[in-house]
């Protein structure tokens, strides 16, 4: 997801811009309300057709699988056993959008995400954390919204603070992060921007089971300006479209989690150097999406590793 020399000089050409509809259209989910009364979803009327999209299937899953916990296939393809939830209170975070049902994990996660939220009071001054999208509960591709976030590693973490009181159900499906980026997208909100926005993702990077942190680039600029003393997290904090109301943690993969595969390892340095310049460029700021683009075929049972099939059938 980080661009490489090649990656940079292709996407200046507008043919290159125009290929990132799934990433776009998924862009203003993260702030879409949720259902404070949702309604289950219609059974599939050929859930054993080849050709029925893994969505559908995944989306309907309630449950975890009872089977180890293990993440299996790569964060946009594949699945998730032996998922756990994050509880939707705690006393030093909050679930958002509940009736997504995106709260399960790994217990590696779960772990990190409450290992994280204790930090917030001590380290930003926060009362807490607000916790978005993880996974469903056996992981695999959404119906909506995200591409990766498939084998409970992934995690949203809201940039506003958690309030001091307990939320009612219509404020955590209604309520919306704040914007930390300027209107130009050229750096972060400096009316909303502050040491706290810092901390909690240093204090996430800082944790050893990190593997990645997304953010908008501008906020990657302030935090490679504002950052002081140890900068060697930085180095874990990748620019990425979006992400201007939240951090996006993904962490690495677990012991006994032999079919998870990583990404490739993070390049040397802060990523304070040149190569966040490419993401204030006029084409990638402002890109030109493609009328004519073709939609990607959404993943079935066949692409996705064939351990998947034993999450799906399992209770």
């Amino acid at each position: 997801m980080t661009p490489n020399k090649t990656f940079v000089a292709a996407s200046l050409t507008a043919t290159a811009i125009l290929s990132f509809p799934l990433v776009f259209s998924s862009l203003a989910f993260a702030q879409e309300k949720g259902a404070v009364d949702p309604k289950p979803l219609p059974p599939l009327a050929h859930p054993n057709d080849p050709s029925t999209p893994a969505k559908e299937l995944f989306g309907r899953a309630l449950e975890p699988a009872d089977l180890s916990a293990r993440a299996i296939g790569f964060y946009s393809r594949g699945c998730l056993a032996g998922a756990k939830a994050l509880p939707v209170n705690g006393e030093t975070w909050q679930v958002m959008r509940e009736s997504r049902d995106r709260y399960w994990g790994h217990p590696n996660l779960v772990n990190f995400l409450e290992r994280l939220s204790l930090r917030a009071p001590r380290e930003a001054g926060w009362p807490g954390i607000l916790v978005g999208d993880m996974s469903q509960p056996r992981g695999g591709p959404m119906l909506t919204g995200h591409a990766s976030h498939q084998i409970g590693l992934d995690a949203d973490i809201w940039l506003t603070p958690m309030p001091d009181h307990m939320l009612s159900r219509r404020e955590r499906e209604e309520m919306s992060a704040t914007n930390m980026v300027r209107g130009d997208g050229l750096d972060v909100d400096r009316s909303v921007w502050t040491s706290g926005q810092l901390a909690i993702i240093r204090a996430a990077a800082r944790d050893p089971v990190v593997e990645r942190i997304f953010v908008n680039a501008a906020i990657k600029k302030a935090l490679c300006r504002d950052a002081t003393g140890d900068r060697d997290w930085l180095r874990k904090v990748r620019p990425f479209y979006g992400h201007n109301y939240h951090f996006h943690v993904r962490i690495a993969c677990p012991v006994g989690s032999e079919n998870c595969r990583e990404q490739d390892p993070i390049p040397p340095g802060e990523g304070c150097d040149d190569s966040l310049n490419w993401w204030f460029h006029e084409a990638v700021l402002h890109p030109r999406l493609n009328p004519h683009a073709r939609q990607r075929t959404p993943l079935t049972m066949a692409d996705l590793p064939p351990e998947c099939r034993q999450v799906m059938v399992v209770r």
